[in-house]
C-alpha cells in the first residue's frame, strides 16, 4: 500500500514491533506499510490481537518500553521520521499535530480535574495563550461535541460512557491535529451513542480537515467512514487498497471470511460462517502466510514467502492465489 504522492501525510515503511515476555518474544506488527492522505480516512480491521492499537501506539510512540520494542522501521509524518526524533520534541507533536481517542473514555479521563480544565491544559501546553483564552477555547470545544458550557466544571464520574466519549473527542481535537488515531472509539457504546459519537467525528473531521486512522472489528463503521482500509491479520497487512476495492473486490481468504463471518439475513443466509481456527500464536516466528492454518485454500507453497501483489492499481493483497469474492 504504498505510494509516492506528496499528498500523503503519514508513511509507515516496514515497521516491526516486539514485545518481551517472560523472556520470550512476542511478535506484534510484522513489517506493516501503509500511507495516510491528507485529510483521508483509513480503517485498520482485523481480529483481537491482530496489531492495530500496537501500529497506533507506535506512531504516537506511547508503547511502554520494555516490554515493547520497536525493532525496525520508519514513521514519517510530513516526511520527518518520528522514531527518530527526541522526546522533548514529541512531547510537543503529542496532542499538536497527533491526537488519540483511546478505546476506554473511563481510564482516559483523570477522575480528579474538571472535564473542562483537561481540555483547557491541552490547548495550553500547545498554545501560546492565557488561562482565560484558554477556557474560552475548552467551552468551544465542548460545543462542538454537543456538551453544554455549563458542565464545564463537572467531573468525569458525573458523565455517562458517550458523554466521557465526546469529551475524549474534544480533548484529542481541541489542538486541531493534523493527524486523529481513533482507537475503537465506540465499542462501549450503545448503538444510538455509536451513531452519534460518530456523526460528531466525522464532522470534526471535515471542518478541520484532519487525517485519521479508524481502528475498529465493525465493518459497518469502515463502509460509512474510511476511504481506504487495510486488514490486518497476525501483525500484517494481508489486503489493502480503497473501500470499494475491499467491500466489493475482496481477495484475501481472511478478508472474505470476515465478511462471511457477516449476518446475511437479507441474502437468505440462515447461519453465521465463520473462521474456523484461532489466530496463530504470536511467539513463533512470522513466515509464509500467517493465515495458511486457517485457510481452506492452503497449499505447501504457502509456506514460503508471500509477495504482496498489486491486484489492480492500489489494490494489495498477500496470498500467491488471490480470488475476488463479491
Amino acid at each position: 500500500m504504498m505510494s509516492e504522492k506528496n499528498d500523503n501525510l503519514l508513511s509507515v515503511r516496514d515497521l516491526v514491533v516486539e514485545y518481551t515476555s517472560g523472556g520470550e518474544i512476542i511478535h506484534a506488527v510484522n513489517g506493516v506499510s501503509f500511507e495516510l492522505e491528507k485529510g483521508k480516512t483509513l480503517g485498520l480491521v482485523g481480529e483481537t490481537g491482530a496489531g492495530k492499537t500496537t501500529i497506533a501506539k507506535s506512531i504516537l510512540r506511547v508503547l511502554l518500553s520494555p516490554p515493547a520494542k520497536v525493532k525496525s522501521g520508519e514513521i514519517l509524518l510530513e516526511g520527518t521520521d518520528l522514531l527518530k526524533v527526541r522526546e522533548d520534541e514529541m512531547l510537543k507533536i503529542r496532542g499538536a499535530k497527533i491526537s488519540m481517542i483511546f478505546q476506554d473514555p473511563m481510564t482516559a479521563l483523570n477522575p480528579t480535574m474538571t472535564i473542562g480544565n483537561q481540555i483547557a491544559e491541552g490547548i495550553r501546553l500547545h498554545n501560546d495563550v492565557s488561562a482565560l483564552e484558554a477556557e474560552k477555547m475548552a467551552i468551544d470545544m465542548l460545543q462542538s461535541v454537543r456538551i453544554m458550557e455549563e458542565r464545564f466544571h463537572e467531573y468525569p464520574f458525573q458523565f455517562s460512557g458517550g458523554m466521557k466519549q465526546r469529551v475524549v473527542i474534544a480533548m484529542a481535537l481541541a489542538c486541531k491535529p493534523k493527524l486523529l488515531l481513533a482507537d475503537e472509539p465506540t465499542t462501549a457504546l450503545d448503538v444510538t451513542i455509536q451513531a452519534q459519537v460518530l456523526d460528531t467525528m466525522r464532522d470534526l473531521r471535515n471542518q478541520l480537515g484532519t487525517s485519521m486512522i479508524l481502528i475498529t472489528h465493525d465493518l459497518g463503521i469502515v463502509a460509512e467512514n474510511c476511504d481506504t482500509v487495510a486488514v490486518i491479520y497476525a501483525g500484517q497487512i494481508v489486503e489493502s487498497g480503497s473501500k470499494e476495492d475491499i467491500f466489493d473486490h475482496a481477495s484475501h481468504p481472511y478478508t472474505v471470511g470476515l465478511f462471511h463471518s457477516l449476518p446475511m439475513w437479507a441474502m437468505g443466509e440462515k447461519r453465521l460462517h465463520p473462521i474456523d481456527g484461532l489466530p496463530p500464536d504470536p511467539r513463533i516466528e512470522p513466515n509464509g502466510c500467517m493465515f495458511r492454518f486457517r485457510c481452506p485454500r492452503a497449499t505447501k507453497a504457502c509456506e514460503a514467502t508471500v509477495p504482496n501483489a498489486e491486484l489492480t492499481s492500489g489494490h494489495f493483497c498477500r496470498c500467491i492465489a488471490p480470488k475476488e469474492e463479491v
